[in-house]
């Protein structure tokens, strides 16, 4: 059995510690994903741990879904789903000729951009019965920039997190919403990700190695979610938007 970076006692604490993070951000907060997207790219080439990466979303996806899937918005999602395509395409041609670096940082700035948005429009009282309308040009825009982040470094968590708050949905709607969503894209990125040459052996044993820990983390997750108030909750998932888009850009 070969694992796609040195096995060595400290490699596979990190690893097995960013399976964790994923597994309680399916669960939870969001936007903390992206921690171990920076994690995976530390320990392997970042093109190839996007691949390590998405199979083990797909997996905390799967568990999301079947813990909230009676909360998930599918007004929202008809929304933005058709606006998703495009931008996995035009991220898997950034994959293709881009060096990582650039992708990086590119997808840090507008992470930074877009919380400063959410920060500014918080500021402005809540409408109705609490759900905003999303303009058109919103829904699209964060269709394609979800696309494109999440082919080039898993990075859609913090794009779709600032959407759904900016539509001021409550946590469960929010976890429900953003499960199917997730689980969709993720889908939708594997056939992309193989074309491009990034799924092997060795990445495939990774994933049933670190299987437990991702479902460790969706267990605890789900705990930790039912002690969060809504209003911490948000201020927790712009904490992590915050902290990913730092990463990306260090």
């Amino acid at each position: 059995m070969t694992l796609p970076f040195a096995p060595t006692v400290l490699a596979l604490t990190l690893a097995i510690f960013a399976a964790f993070i994923i597994g309680v951000s399916k669960t939870s907060v969001g936007g903390i994903a992206t921690l171990a997207v920076g994690i995976f790219a530390q320990l392997m080439p970042a093109k190839e741990s996007t691949a390590a990466v998405l199979l083990l979303l797909i997996i905390g996806d799967v568990i999301g879904v079947w813990t909230y899937h009676k909360h998930a918005d599918w007004g929202l999602l008809k929304k933005l789903l058709p606006s998703v395509l495009p931008g996995i395409a035009l991220g898997a041609l950034f994959v293709r000729f881009v060096p990582d670096v650039g992708l990086k940082t590119f997808i840090g700035v507008i992470l930074v951009v877009m919380l400063v948005l959410q920060l500014i429009s918080r500021r402005k009282p809540v409408i109705d019965d609490g759900v905003k309308t999303m303009h058109p040009a919103a829904t699209i825009g964060t269709g394609v920039a979800a696309g494109f982040t999440t082919m080039t470094a898993n990075a859609a968590g913090p794009v779709m997190s600032l959407y759904l708050l900016a539509a001021r949905v409550d946590k469960t709607r929010f976890l429900g919403t953003g499960a199917y969503y997730y689980l969709i894209i993720n889908l939708t990125k594997v056939p992309f990700s193989a074309a491009l040459g990034l799924f092997h052996v060795s990445t495939l044993w990774l994933t049933l190695i670190l299987l437990p820990a991702v479902l460790l983390g969706t267990w605890l997750g789900r705990i930790l979610i039912k002690k969060v108030s809504q209003l911490w909750f948000e201020r927790l998932t712009l904490a992590a938007t915050a902290i990913a888009a730092i990463s990306l850009l260090l």
